[in-house]
Formats: C-alpha cells, structure tokens, sequence
C-alpha cells in the first residue's frame, strides 16, 4: 500500500483477522494489512449514508419539510423527468436503482474533498464494481421487459422484406451489437475512474504546493468534475435501461 489512510490503519490493526477470514474463505492471499484505501472509505460512504437515510426517514414531514427532505425531493424530481426525458416505458420503477447509482457515486465522489480521506472511485476496483452491477442490471431489466424477445435487440433493428437479406443483415449486426453492448462496463469503468483520478491527483499536487487559494480553486474544480461524472454514470445507466426495455412501438435511439 503506497499512502495508508489514517482510518485505513485503525482497519488494519484492529480488523484484520476479519479481513484475513473473509479473503481466506474465497482462496485470495492473506496479508498483515488487508484493508486497501478505497474498501475503508466505500465502507464509510455506506455507512455515512445509512445514517443519512435514517435521520432523513425519521424527520419526513408533509408540512414542514427539512433541508435534507427539500434535497433528496429535488433529486427525486430531478431523476423522474430524465426517466421521462430518455423514454424508458414504467422508467419509474428503475428510479430506486438509478438513484442510489447516483448518490452513491457522488458521495464516493466527494469524500474526497476531506484531507485525511480519498474518493473510492479513483480505485479501478470501485467503477470496476459499479458498471459490472450496471450490466447485469439493464440486461435484467430487458429480460424482465420483453422476456426472451430481448435477445432479438443483438441481431440489430433493421429489417427487410427479403428473408435472405434479413440473415444477412442479422450475421453482420450480430458480432457489432454484442460488442457494444459488453463495452459498455469498461467505457463505464475508464471514464469515471480517469476522471476522477486525475482530478484527485491534481487537487492533491497543488494542495502540496500552496496554502489556501489556489488549492480552494481546484477543490471546487473537484466538486464540479464529482457531479459532473455522478451525473454522466447515471445518465448512461438511464439509456442502456431504456435501450434494453424499449418496444418496437416507442421512438428509441441506438446508444454505443
């Protein structure tokens, strides 16, 4: 481990017999210092937000509204009418799935700005997981729509009265259509990674370099560039749902 983390330590000395087991259990390699950086801090998000979650359930209020209930109302809103916006049929019950996406990622995003912490993402690991769990859910999400139909999307949605052009047509759509599709996690992966690992690199350069102006200029930059890639995750997770569950009777638009 190159920079251990001050809470990845207190991890290490005091938990590693838990970490050890659990690696043990699926055959990976022991270590004295099993905790890497981005599982502690992916931990604390998870934590963070639980907590969140329920001080926000125990304050809901129809009349008098919180500023956390204002915020989380907001998203909400804000997601419903991307939903509408990308054309997803019934896109509200996809709402839970792809806001937690978003939250999370954006909370793993911002704990970076806090100096004795490191954003997760900037872990391969972390993307890695994410767009992995992206994949097999907007696959779900066109079996569960259109049943075994769904596999039909791969043969391209180009069709001609010629049956022979029709085979064709499917032989060369085929390979491109499956390809794109299983790209579609390391596009995923690479972009919220490099993102964000450059842009806590940078932060870090000049945080090691300056004082206080130039390091609140670039912090901001992070929190910019943290939304920015949250939203940008989210909002291909929102197409690939709505690619995999379109019908043929709604408008729909070829997303690679």
């Amino acid at each position: 481990m190159e920079h251990e983390l001050g809470l990845t330590a207190l991890f290490n000395n005091y938990l590693s017999g838990p970490a050890n087991a659990v690696l043990s259990m699926v055959n990976m390699k022991t270590s004295d210092r099993p905790w890497e950086n981005w599982l502690v801090m992916e931990l604390l998000v998870v934590a963070l937000l639980v907590i969140a979650v329920l001080v926000l359930r125990s304050r809901l209020s129809v009349d008098k509204p919180d500023p956390l209930q204002h915020v989380f109302e907001m998203l909400y809103e804000f997601f419903e009418n991307t939903i509408h916006e990308v054309g997803i049929h019934h896109g509200e019950k996809y709402l839970p799935y792809i806001g937690t996406v978003f939250i999370f990622i954006l909370s793993m995003n911002l704990i970076g700005i806090i100096p004795a912490f490191e954003a997760p993402t900037m872990a391969a690991w972390v993307p890695a997981g994410l767009a992995i769990v992206t994949f097999i859910y907007f696959n779900y999400t066109g079996f569960q729509a259109q049943g075994i139909r769904y596999l039909a999307h791969f043969a391209g949605p180009v069709r001609f009265p010629n049956p022979i052009a029709n085979v064709f047509i499917i032989l060369f759509m085929l390979p491109i259509e499956i390809i794109s599709t299983f790209i579609r996690p390391l596009s995923l992966t690479v972009r919220l990674y490099g993102n964000m690992f450059a842009g806590e690199q940078v932060t870090n350069v000049f945080l090691g370099l300056t004082k206080l102006v130039i390091p609140v200029i670039f912090m901001g930059l992070h929190v910019f560039v943290s939304f920015v890639q949250a939203y940008v995750f989210t909002l291909l997770t929102t197409i690939y749902i709505s690619a995999a569950t379109y019908h043929e009777d709604e408008v729909q638009a070829e997303v690679i």
